[in-house]
């Protein structure tokens, strides 16, 4: 999964292609909890480009998101909103896996 670099990159990604956006933070617990199954995830939706955003470092971005809970997702088609899984509740492989395939 990709990091994002700055606010320009957000906008171009969100813009262009298929992408899902991951909100997440390196001291979050439920964020580590999914990190096992992230890899497999990416793997089973090749259609989608997978981002992770550190909230601490884009906290404006989190906020111009709605997004006040960790770890979230948001998906965006060609800058159409697909869809959002944004929560502060932890998120199983198969909860994410069902937002995915919801979009």
């Amino acid at each position: 999964m990709k990091n994002l670099e700055s606010m320009e990159q957000f906008t171009t990604l969100k813009n262009e292609g298929k992408h899902i956006f991951l909100f997440s933070a390196d001291w979050c617990g439920d964020c580590r909890v999914i990190e096992p199954v992230l890899p497999g995830i990416e793997a089973a939706y090749p259609d989608y480009t997978f981002v992770h955003i550190d909230r601490d470092k884009f906290i404006d971005l989190c906020v111009e998101n709605d997004v006040f809970g960790i770890p979230s997702f948001i998906a965006y088609d060609n800058g159409k909103e697909l869809g959002r899984f944004v929560s502060k509740d932890r998120k199983t492989e198969q909860e994410i896996k069902d937002f995915i395939e919801s979009l």
